[in-house]
């Protein structure tokens, strides 16, 4: 008897050619999409793209019955606004910078889809996902996907070893390039030319200010300051920057400017110069870690600030003290780092491996 897989579809081409590949290997697929917007209640998050809009759910459904599977939307609307929203907007009124796709894929798309996947009898959960899955030392962890421009594991690093057990990630062996072909070859020419949108799902037009508005948050403005705390003029609300940020400031001090620090307990945005960016120390909080032990004997890793930095190298301290049932990490690279951001995920890697990571202090 064959396999039952629950594969996340989003009617977009890496779910689509991951259904594909699953159905060539002969698994039993069950397909599911998720709604996350309640596009009445939340009128701004009616967004038509995006990998849960209401476009997405359309797409995916129509590719479900060409391919001549089974199909469900499933509502994490409740899940989404708890898990996603709301941290988003939380670390926004804190000055912090947060990552939702990371919730979301910790929460949504294994929490909620896995338990969907008890549901409708499935062995396994599979998504279109850039990444791989080893085996190492007892351990299954994250593998750098083998096109090194779309790994998407920095995403993922909150997934458990459960969660492992029971995901599969047919495009983690491919490049962009060859799943394009695949859906070419497999005649959807216009899935393999279209592009792909990078703002975030829920936020339309990547207009941060006016949904941070309305989902109740007071943007209010406040001053700039330099280092030393000179007031250099007035800043239009501190949840409109984000540490690094040159452009939009709307301020003009004779040479540019970039955001050190955000003060959201004082309303200040501190600015100075690109060099005073850079870093070898970071800490990092809520922090998961599969084999503590292989890093406390071992504490050379590599380490990413956000998804499109290089990994660098660096050196990994566990500290003793906790925040609630995690560890922090405090972290001393072998060069300067630009742009530590509060709020952001610091992902380590060994080896190729997905060691662990946790939440930029």
């Amino acid at each position: 008897m064959s396999k039952r897989v629950l594969i996340g579809m989003s009617g977009g081409i890496d779910s689509t050619v991951a259904t594909i590949l699953l159905q060539e290997q002969g698994y039993e697929l069950v397909g599911a999409t998720f709604r996350t917007f309640d596009t009445i209640k939340d009128a701004n998050l009616s967004n038509t793209k995006g990998c849960c809009s209401e476009d997405s759910i359309t797409e995916a459904q129509k590719m479900a019955q060409l391919l001549g599977i089974e199909h469900h939307v499933l509502d994490f609307r409740e899940t989404f606004h708890q898990y996603v929203i709301s941290n988003f907007v939380d670390e926004y009124a804190q000055g912090r910078t947060p990552n939702p796709c990371v919730m979301c894929n910790s929460h949504i798309k294994w929490g909620k889809l896995l338990e969907a996947a008890d549901m409708y009898g499935c062995d396994y959960v599979a998504t279109g996902h850039y990444a791989q899955i080893a085996k190492y030392n007892g351990h299954l962890y994250l593998k750098n996907a083998v096109d090194t421009v779309k790994d998407q594991t920095y995403f993922l690093w909150m997934l458990t070893e459960e969660n492992l057990r029971r995901t599969i990630f047919p495009l983690g062996g491919l490049t962009k390039t060859q799943v394009r072909h695949i859906a070419l070859e497999h005649g959807y020419e216009t899935l393999s030319k279209k592009a792909e949108s990078q703002d975030i799902c829920f936020i339309p037009n990547n207009d941060y200010r006016t949904f941070l508005t309305e989902q109740g948050l007071q943007i209010e403005p406040g001053d700039y300051m330099d280092k030393t705390g000179k007031v250099l003029g007035k800043h239009c609300g501190f949840c409109n920057y984000t540490i690094g940020q040159r452009k939009g400031l709307g301020i003009a001090l004779g040479s540019p400017k970039h955001v050190l620090k955000i003060d959201a307990q004082t309303n200040t945005v501190v600015l100075g110069d690109h060099d005073e960016l850079y870093t070898c120390d970071v800490q990092a909080c809520d922090v998961r870690i599969r084999d503590m032990q292989w890093l406390a004997d071992s504490p050379q890793v590599t380490a990413r600030i956000r998804y499109k930095s290089p990994a660098v190298s660096a050196t990994l301290q566990i500290s003793p003290i906790t925040n609630g049932q995690f560890p922090i990490i405090n972290l001393h690279f072998d060069q300067p780092v630009w742009g530590v951001t509060p709020g952001q995920s610091l992902v380590l890697y060994k080896d190729g491996l997905l060691v662990g990571g946790g939440i930029i202090q």
